[in-house]
């Protein structure tokens, strides 16, 4: 019995470690992916050999792939939970809401303010960079001040200058240059 838990405790782990490889290797940190990588084929080989070495294998290969799915769950809540990344996020308003764009600016928010052509007047989009774990809070500061807002969300692969990636390098800590 004890090496049936164990192939499930090796799943709950494995598959999140697969999941944010996958992710970091989506998302151009390859450093992080392979060692990942490596953790992730440590894991499933010894698990694997658990499965088929055991004499309960039939009961062994349903804990292995319940444990696979379950590990699925572990590793969506993980990933949202780092948000790791970017999102942008289009809005689009009937009106031009300077509350808003303020706000979301005194927030920290980049936002770019464009005017087009409706069918029936003038509409406004705003761009909107952040960082993955602050779209929560970007959502709803725009639902407080425009509930009939159209928002598109998507995220970035790369993207180079503008007021988010200046800001966040006047931000970065400094390394303490005195310590040996």
């Amino acid at each position: 019995m004890k090496e049936i838990l164990l192939i499930l405790l090796l799943q709950l782990i494995y598959v999140p470690i697969l999941t944010l490889r996958t992710i970091f290797l989506v998302k151009g940190m390859s450093m992080y992916a392979s060692v990942f990588g490596f953790l992730e084929a440590l894991i499933y080989v010894f698990g694997l050999s658990l499965v088929f070495s055991g004499e309960q294998s039939t009961l062994a290969m349903v804990v292995y792939a319940v444990g696979f799915g379950l590990g699925i769950i572990i590793g969506s809540y993980v990933e949202n939970r780092l948000a790791i990344g970017y999102t942008t996020l289009s809005v689009n308003l009937m009106n031009k809401n300077e509350s808003l764009i303020n706000r979301l600016r005194q927030e920290g928010f980049g936002v770019t303010v464009f005017q087009g052509e409706g069918r029936d007047s003038a509409r406004y989009k705003l761009d909107i960079l952040a960082k993955r774990n602050r779209e929560p809070e970007l959502l709803d500061l725009i639902e407080k001040y425009e509930p009939r807002a159209f928002i598109i969300s998507y995220e970035p692969r790369k993207f180079k200058g503008g007021f988010l990636l200046n800001s966040l390098k006047k931000n970065k800590p400094k390394r303490n240059s005195s310590a040996s």
